[in-house]
């Protein structure tokens, strides 16, 4: 994930801080111009390319807007409370400028391959412009590896088990259906990946924000406090923040950040190859389409999900869910949320200080009826104290016996423990969804959002990778991949991604890293690029 390492989001912010003054403030001055592109008022008959500047928008933002938006936002909140949209916020605005760059340079060195189609992205600057063909390759097998690590396998596992979970469907009969979806889609190339994007995304995106907003307008009296606690939390740390636990203002920073980078995917060189494929002569103008994509992604988007999770007060809620092992944790003595002592503890615990006394338990639980009966220990889950838990192992039927407990972790790896506590990710949005008019229909409408949202970033990234794989061995590679691509999409549905998840954790700052570097390498060229288009076009 963006952000695994604690120095990786700075380096990220510090070039699009650069990027930004050095450019002065393009994501201000040239936002009403983007828009004027993206209708096509600057399109010439015969300018060479596959689609246009709004399909070539659309299968970026196809790419970026996924289920990060919906459980993306609901994390960092939970981990950072309000002030963590501000984060994204600001990671979001220095985003515009990266990710104006780099679409920028990037269509400037595309090339047109054997087939007739347009290739381009990061790659092809670091090997034609900078002579760093090593650089390129290894960008380009990056990407191959995170096409399927962020774009596929997770985004399938994901729709099969919501749909699982929400409608009862079978998670192989998901990804079968949904694989012949994909194979129809990517195996048409580019035309029919963004003529698909350019309907599907506006598409999720009403749906999504009809569910939004009807939550929005039934709390509409808790925007304005929304917004307050947003803002002043960024600024002043809040011990409501995170949930009854709280979050340190460096802790709502970094979650905030995290996901803001995750969710925009600015600087990573993704969307560069996507908008690679926009018919026009001039690479400044693809850049200045790609500026709104973070700001539709996150400003807008998760802005939404951020605040119908907020002016819903859920997130701040325990709720009945099963818990999950990685969120539990068993520690030393009794713990009592209204003990102010005891909360101050639990604050350091949770936000990972190095002055907290909380040790982990470890002995031996005994459980009548699926009811802990001994005494000695609390039950910490998602960041808050557990309430009414219940002990299983598997079925309805309760356990009777003693457990075993380990450096605050359960022996068994086949134990259940239910009962209530705070929530997050896509359980926590689709319990804000339930609280507008729509009711408990209303996570349906998630449940929806998901799978749009999921398959068009699978669709998104398919491209990436064909792009990445047509540079490495050519364009008979692509036929290969596509099919191994849609194979892989459909075993996913039904197995554990977890593997491909911490690959592609290390494949993206593969991609992101050498991007940076290679950007700022051609800073100079960047700038005269952009005068020379604004002297032509700017008004």
């Amino acid at each position: 994930m963006l952000g695994g390492a604690g120095w990786f989001p700075f380096v990220l912010l510090g070039v699009g801080l650069f990027f930004t003054i050095y450019l002065k403030f393009p994501q201000i001055r040239f936002f009403k111009h983007a828009w004027l592109v993206v209708t096509g008022k600057f399109d010439h008959a015969g300018d060479p390319g596959d689609t246009t500047h709004f399909r070539a928008l659309t299968t970026a933002l196809s790419g970026t807007v996924g289920t990060g938006n919906i459980s993306g936002v609901a994390f960092a909140i939970f981990l950072g409370g309000p002030a963590a949209l501000f984060w994204m916020w600001a990671t979001a605005f220095l985003g515009m400028t990266t990710k104006f760059v780099e679409v920028t340079l990037s269509h400037k060195y595309r090339v047109k391959t054997e087939d007739g189609t347009m290739a381009g992205g990061p790659m092809y600057y670091m090997d034609r412009r900078l002579n760093m063909k090593w650089l390129a390759v290894a960008f380009a097998v990056a990407t191959v590896i995170s096409s399927f690590g962020t774009g596929n396998l997770p985004q399938s596992n994901g729709i099969a088990s919501s749909l699982e979970a929400t409608f009862g469907v079978d998670p192989l009969l998901v990804g079968s259906v949904l694989g012949i979806l994909l194979a129809l889609v990517i195996l048409g190339g580019i035309k029919r990946i963004a003529a698909v994007t350019a309907k599907v995304v506006p598409l999720m995106a009403v749906i999504y924000l009809i569910g939004a907003l009807a939550v929005i307008f039934a709390n509409l009296e808790n925007i304005g406090p929304s917004f307050m606690a947003v803002i002043g939390d960024a600024f002043t740390g809040s011990a409501a923040a995170g949930g009854f636990l709280g979050a340190s203002l460096a802790y709502a920073f970094n979650r905030g950040v995290n996901r803001g980078l995750f969710s925009n995917e600015a600087g990573q060189g993704s969307a560069p190859i996507a908008h690679a494929a926009a018919k026009t002569k001039e690479p400044a103008s693809e850049g200045m389409v790609s500026l709104l994509e973070p700001f539709i992604d996150t400003i807008l988007i998760c802005t939404i999900t951020g605040l119908v999770i907020l002016s819903s007060g859920v997130w701040k809620e325990k709720h009945e869910n099963v818990f999950d092992r990685s969120d539990m944790l068993f520690i030393e003595g009794a713990y009592e949320e209204t003990n102010e002592d005891d909360v101050a503890q639990l604050y350091a615990l949770v936000n990972e200080r190095v002055d907290s006394q909380v040790k982990p338990f470890t002995g031996t639980i005994s459980v009548v009826n699926g009811v802990a009966v001994s005494e000695g220990f609390t039950l910490i889950n998602a960041r808050s104290i557990a309430e009414d838990v219940k002990y299983s192992f598997g079925g309805d039927d309760p356990f009777t016996g003693s457990l075993k407990i380990e450096n605050g972790k359960p022996i068994k790896d086949n134990l259940i423990v239910s009962g209530k506590s705070l929530v997050h990710s896509a359980p926590l949005t689709t319990i804000a969804f339930t609280r507008g008019y729509f009711g408990e229909y209303g996570q349906y409408i998630v449940s929806i959002g998901l799978m749009l949202f999921a398959f068009s970033t699978a669709i998104a990234w398919s491209y990436y990778g064909d792009r990445a794989m047509t540079y490495l061995f050519g364009p008979k590679s692509v036929m290969p991949y596509r099919v191994i691509y849609v194979a892989g999409f459909v075993w996913a549905s039904f197995s554990d991604t977890t593997l491909v998840w911490a690959l592609s954790a290390v494949a993206i700052v593969v991609m992101t890293l050498p991007n940076l570097f290679g950007i700022m390498l051609l800073s100079k060229e960047m700038k005269q690029t952009v005068n020379e288009y604004w002297k032509k076009y700017g008004k």
